[in-house]
């Protein structure tokens, strides 16, 4: 009897932010089987990151049912370029200019790595498990980690650009002489509209109004605070959020003007502001979009779990990779 070849069931999904990476074994039905993390800031040198990452890696699968079940690699990871399988000029992370990371991963674990960044992959899970299933032509628009990343799906497919960085809508200018970015130009969308945005723009309400507020009293000023702060009627903080949702609202309504998307999907932490974000956001939307498409874009906040989405968005990105194994 022919011997056959061997199906492999599972595959491994690594979401690397600036404090923490979490990695997860996925099977073929997208259960996470297990998971774990470590502290990315740990590491200064990536090559000692890719070195402990590969020995995590390794002993996570060895638990669960051994290395040969493991198909392939998927990585979501800030400024990461699916095109090069590189982190490039990462603001956030310690490795700084061009990072060979799938390479450097692949030679470590003799299996195939594919690496996008974070707004791809969340794309990716959105799609293949969350609010976008079924869909072809959507975006995808996370705001988390101090800034705003997006993702554009045509006709069930990334567009990447030639270069890979299709999507920046976070990097669009919205004020000539406005905020300075962490990218090093000023006015950029996610200076208003991230955690970091929405910070700055409470202190700016506070200095300027002379009216007693909750926001003095607290001790450090975050999505969560203000939002408590919201929903016990403080007025400051209701401005504050109103702000941060206009200007969130024209920049949608543009990106949306411009490619006639079926639905546009929110994730990251500032969802957690519930309607004190998303009404404003809304009304501003609809005043500023284009009157084709008014009332035809929909706006939907994924439901997806926070600590899940982007390594079940790493895993499709897994799937998707060709298959490659030294081992074979």
């Amino acid at each position: 009897m022919e011997e056959v070849d061997h199906i492999k069931t599972r595959v491994v999904g690594v979401d690397i932010r600036e404090n923490y990476t979490t990695y997860a074994v996925v099977n073929i039905r997208g259960e996470i089987i297990a998971q774990d993390r470590f502290r990315t800031s740990d590491y200064s040198e990536i090559s000692e990151y890719v070195a402990a990452l590969t020995e995590k890696i390794i002993s996570l699968v060895e638990e669960i049912g051994g290395y040969e079940t493991i198909r392939s690699v998927g990585i979501s990871a800030p400024s990461a370029n699916y095109l090069t399988g590189c982190i490039e000029n990462a603001a956030n992370l310690k490795w700084k200019g061009i990072v060979p990371l799938a390479a450097m991963l692949r030679d470590q674990l003799g299996l195939a790595v594919a690496v996008a960044n974070d707004a791809h992959i969340t794309a990716l899970g959105e799609k293949a498990y969350g609010s976008a299933h079924g869909m072809k032509d959507f975006i995808v628009v996370s705001i988390s980690h101090g800034g705003l990343g997006s993702c554009i799906f045509t006709n069930g497919l990334p567009h990447l650009g030639v270069g890979g960085f299709a999507g920046e809508v976070g990097h669009t200018c919205v004020d000539v002489n406005g905020r300075l970015c962490g990218c090093g130009r000023r006015g950029c969308l996610e200076t208003y509209v991230s955690d970091k945005g929405l910070v700055k723009t409470a202190k700016e309400e506070m200095a300027a109004s002379k009216e007693p507020t909750m926001l003095s009293e607290l001790s450090e000023l975050s999505i969560r605070t203000i939002t408590e702060c919201c929903d016990m009627g403080d007025r400051i903080a209701i401005e504050s959020f109103r702000r941060v949702g206009t200007m969130l609202g024209i920049g949608l309504a543009n990106y949306a003007s411009v490619l006639n998307p079926e639905a546009i999907i929110l994730t990251g932490d500032m969802m957690q502001a519930g309607k004190w974000l998303l009404k404003p956001m809304r009304t501003a939307f609809d005043d500023h979009v284009f009157h084709n498409i008014r009332g035809k874009v929909r706006i939907l906040v994924s439901i997806l779990k926070e600590g899940e989405r982007d390594v079940l968005g790493a895993s499709a990105l897994a799937w998707d990779v060709k298959e490659y194994s030294l081992f074979k």
